[in-house]
Parts: C-alpha cells; structure tokens; sequence
C-alpha cells in the first residue's frame, strides 16, 4: 500500500515531464515555421504614363497709361471688347471668357515716386481669361495673338497659359494594376536568384501620383507617375 502511495507521485512526475518535453517540441516545431513566414521581400513598381492636358487655363493681360482716369477706363473696356470678340471669332464660347475687373495704379499717390518723371499718371492693367476644354485651339490661338497688335493692344508677355489633366481617376486602376504586376516581377526575379519561392502579398500600398509637365517646350503634355510598394512572403 505504502509502495502504491510512493510510486504516484512518481508516475505523475513522469508523465509530466515527457509532456513538457513534447510540448518543448512542438513549441520549437512552430517556431521554426513562424520564422520562415518572416521570410519577405520588399519591392516597388512603376507606372508611368504620357497623357494630353484637358483642360487649358489662358490669361490675356495688357497695360494701359494715360492722364484722364475716366479714359483710362473707357480705353481698357474698348481693348477688352476687342479680345472678346478675336477669342469669339477663333471659336471659343462666351461661356469660356471671363474679363477681371481692371487694376489701377495712381503713380502720384506712390509714397516715394517722383510725379515728374511719369509722363502718365494712371496705369491700368485688364485680364481677359479663356477657360476651357479645348486645348488645340488655345494652342493654335496663341500664334495668332499678333493681330491684337495690328489693332493697337500690347499682350504682356508676364502671364502664363496653365494646362490641366483632370481624368486621373479614368486611368488610375489601369496604372495601379501596371505598377502591381511591375513589382511581381521585380519579386519573382528576386526569388529565382536566392531560390526561394514567391509566396503570398504580405501587404502592399500605393504611393501618390504625381502630375508633371513632360518638358518645359511641351506643357500640354503631361507624364503620370505612380509607384506601389508590395511585400511578399518567400518560401523554399
């Protein structure tokens, strides 16, 4: 009876350390594999896309001078009349034009101006702006800007004509799936040299795009950029 009573805690004693033992090895086991998941590899692909402008942005801006503020005036809306009508005439819309009111400078009211050596006292500056969809005919307009001399109106060369590409959103999943795929095979290439096998996405982001003007001579082009960063798991 007294050896039964003896040997229990034996027998328990026994049994408990060959659990831990399988347990020890069962823990190492799944060690082992978690830390081949941890295998990974980052990488990046790249879209990129040349696209036309579709929308043209073209202020029209002349100066004017002169003594008489109430012709100041009147001379800067006759000039705006006839850039209205020249832009109407080369077929853009009324609805396209829009005149800013005019920008006056009184010289004699400067602090630190010497009057005498202004011949005019007022000078007066108009913008008249085309906004439109239709960027050929800016384009193609903008060579013409030469008759408005011919009548007696100065374009200020100071503005600048901004074209604009508003339909991202028609060519971002095509782009999007480009820099994927891109960066896949950037992946596969990475695992055939370490011999490795490519295994699923860990997890994946898209970069921003970005919209540039493809050069400095060609502003109503436009390049489309976009990088997405993908991490894979690798496997033997």
């Amino acid at each position: 009876m007294d050896n039964k009573t003896m040997s229990s805690p034996f027998v328990l004693g026994a049994f408990i350390c060959i659990g831990l033992v399988l347990l020890g090895y069962f823990i190492s086991g799944s060690v082992i594999k978690i830390k081949a998941l941890d295998r990974t590899i980052e990488v990046k692909g790249l879209s990129e896309r040349e696209v036309p402008a579709n929308i043209a942005i073209w202020p029209i801006k002349f100066n004017e001078a002169g003594n008489d503020l109430n012709n100041l005036f009147s001379s800067i809306q006759r000039k705006n009349t006839i850039i209205s009508e020249f832009l109407k005439n080369q077929g853009f819309k009324e609805k396209d034009i829009s005149i800013s009111a005019p920008a006056i400078l009184d010289r004699q009211a400067q602090e630190n101006t010497e009057s005498e050596k202004n011949r005019y006292r007022y000078s007066g500056t108009s913008t008249v702006s085309v906004y439109t969809d239709n960027v050929d005919s800016v384009r193609n307009c903008m060579q013409k800007l030469v008759d408005l001399g011919k009548v007696g109106i100065a374009i200020s060369g100071e503005t600048h004509t901004l074209f604009v590409f508003t339909k991202l959103n028609d060519i971002k999943p095509g782009m999007i799936e480009e820099a994927t795929k891109n960066a896949r095979e950037v992946a596969v290439k990475f695992a055939q040299d370490s011999k490795s096998k490519l295994g699923r996405i860990k997890s994946a982001s898209q970069g921003q795009f970005s919209i540039e003007d493809r050069d400095n001579n060609t502003p109503h082009i436009k390049k489309v950029r976009v990088v997405s960063t993908v991490q894979y798991y690798l496997t033997d």
